[in-house]
């Protein structure tokens, strides 16, 4: 099911980035996905100030109408369009390029030097690492060590 949700989640973001870009979006993220009983394709925009309730609407409205004509999954499904919100995963290129001096959690796969989790500034990533300094020392993490990285949101701030 895991490979099946992601080539759904490719042919979507294929279909629906030229409407979302026309709108002003870039589309964040496409998962398909099965929660509790039923099967969810989540399509998540951003946008450089932020993403509003309405923007998720007028997405919602734009591309409803073009998946019911592509119909690119073929069982019944819920469609949701978010916002990646204020602490949001980072698993493409261009979300790490994005993130770059960002505050950031990295939790790994398996313990490393007895613990699971790196905590820092995003210093670089590439297709196979990613730097993080932590306490004023760069740590590399090999990508396939890595089970999620997401961004921190300094609550302090606000």
């Amino acid at each position: 099911m895991e490979k099946l949700g992601k080539n759904i989640a490719s042919r979507v973001r294929t279909l629906l980035t030229p409407t979302a870009e026309t709108l002003g979006y870039a589309i964040w993220d496409v998962e398909y996905v099965k929660e509790g009983a039923e099967m969810v394709l989540r399509i998540t925009i951003d946008k450089p100030e932020g993403i509003t309730i309405d923007d998720c609407e007028t997405m919602h409205r734009a591309i409803d109408p073009i998946l019911d004509e592509a119909d690119p999954i073929e069982n019944a499904y819920r469609l949701e369009v978010s916002s990646p919100g204020l602490e949001r995963e980072l698993s493409r290129p261009e979300h790490f390029a994005s993130a770059i001096g960002e505050s950031v959690e990295v939790r790994l796969f398996a313990p490393l030097d007895g613990r699971r989790t790196v905590t820092g500034a995003l210093v670089a990533a590439d297709d196979t690492c990613i730097t993080v300094e932590e306490n004023g020392e760069n740590v590399t993490l090999p990508k396939t060590a890595v089970a999620k990285v997401k961004t921190l949101f300094d609550w302090t701030d606000i």
